[in-house]
Parts: C-alpha cells; structure tokens; sequence
C-alpha cells in the first residue's frame, strides 16, 4: 500500500540543458524536488509508481527502463526510467512528464526501488483519476508514488495562458491541499476549470488522492503533507509537496 508520496513539477525547463542560461532561476524547485525524493527514499518503498499527465486518451503503463529525450527541446539529452533494461526490449517512449520524471531519478541516482510510470491523459476525470489512484494505493507491498504535474498557466501577463484572476486562488487551494494532505479538497479541484487554466497537475494530483485514499481503505495509516516549494516562475505555478 502507499507509504509516501513526493509531489514535483514537470516542465522540462527543470533540466538544467534545456534551461541553459536560464537555469539557475529554478534552483530552488530542483532543490525542493530531491528533498521530496529523498522522503521516498526514507520510506524504504518495494516499488515507485512515477505519475505524470500526457495529452493521449486514457491512461498507459511505462514499464522500468522506458527511453525519454529532451531532443525535442533543442538538448541532445536522453534519460532512462530507473535502470535500462537488461533485455534491451524495444519500450514506449516517455511523454515529456515522465522524461522530466526520470531525469530527476537519474539526478539523485535512485536505486531504492523498482521504478514503473503512468501517464495519465489531463482530461481524465476526477472519478477515474480516484479509481486509477486506489488500484495504485492497494498494491501489495510498500508503494510509492512520484506525482509529476504543474499547476495554473496563467499567472501573468507573459504567461503562457496570459494572465487568468482564477489561477492564483486554484493554485493556492491546490498548495493547501498538498500541503495538509487533504484528499477531499484535492478530489473537488475543477477538471473543467483545470483545463481552462492549463494545470497539468490537476489529474497526476488526483490519482495521488485516490491512492492515499485506497491505502487507508486497506487498513493503512493517513499520510501527513508538507510543502516545499510554491513560486510560479514564467508564470505557471510550480509545487513540491511531501507526503509521509
């Protein structure tokens, strides 16, 4: 059942190459995000789920050693999930989420546990992302889950959203949540509202709620939160939460 939980955000400007100059402007976030994986580590999980939104229907499983690229992003950088496959398996490619998601593993050199992702599409609904999160969170064996995902787009005049009034209180509802562990407030974001403000979080946040939701249903204690890190750089509202 799930154990603990690290909450990180997903733009590929957190790898330092694809952010180049700009990259020590988030420092902090990549600080914040290995002291998240570290309350993984500190869990001594038997496995680690990475979650993380895409833009295909439903949802698709990413088995360890799943490839990822930045090439995309002008960076000749390639990233593996958790160790490469011994068998040299022809495996799925990672979205963008869960290439960000290996390359953070790959930066505090998890090898704590097996490692497998999940994409989940941003439109998937609260409903399904809780159904998704209890499957997770009543596994065998003592499970955690690394939750990639961003919140509003629309803090600003030069966000990528442009400036939205309602992103700044979705943002500060979603930090409290997180912050206080508060599975209910999580459940209640607006998918509908979420998709006008472009926070990819929304869904990732949710299957997170639906797990911790299904631990305690299988006899598990709750998990206390804590939040590390809450700025919204560029614009886009970064979150890095911890759950033990």
């Amino acid at each position: 059942m799930l154990v603990a939980a690290a909450v990180c955000p997903c733009p590929p400007l957190l790898v330092p190459e694809v952010a180049a100059g700009a990259a020590p402007e988030l420092d902090g976030a990549r600080d914040a995000c290995v002291d998240a994986l570290g309350v993984l580590a500190a869990a001594r999980p038997d496995l680690l789920v990475v979650v993380g939104p895409a833009d295909e229907p439903g949802h698709a499983l990413f088995p360890e050693g799943s490839p990822g690229t930045f090439r995309g992003f002008g960076v000749d950088l390639d990233v593996r999930l958790g160790r490469p496959d011994p068998a040299g398996a022809d495996l799925p490619s990672l979205p963008p989420s869960l290439a960000v998601a290996a390359w953070l593993l790959r930066r505090v050199n998890w090898a704590d546990a097996p490692v497998e992702a999940l994409a989940v599409d941003q439109r998937l609904t609260p409903e399904r992302c809780r159904g998704i999160g209890r499957e997770t969170g009543t596994r065998e064996g003592r499970v955690a889950l690394l939750v990639m995902g961003d919140g509003s787009a629309c803090r600003t005049l030069k966000a990528p959203g442009y400036l939205d009034e309602r992103a700044a209180p979705f943002d500060a509802e979603a930090a409290r949540a997180l912050r206080e562990a508060d599975l209910a407030a999580l459940n209640a974001l607006d998918a509908d509202l979420a998709h006008e403000l472009q926070a990819s979080g929304r869904a990732p946040w949710q299957v997170l709620a639906g797990a911790a939701e299904g631990a305690q249903g299988a006899g598990g204690s709750g998990l206390g939160g804590a939040l590390l890190y809450d700025d919204a750089p560029y614009g886009v509202g970064y979150l890095v939460a911890a759950w033990s």
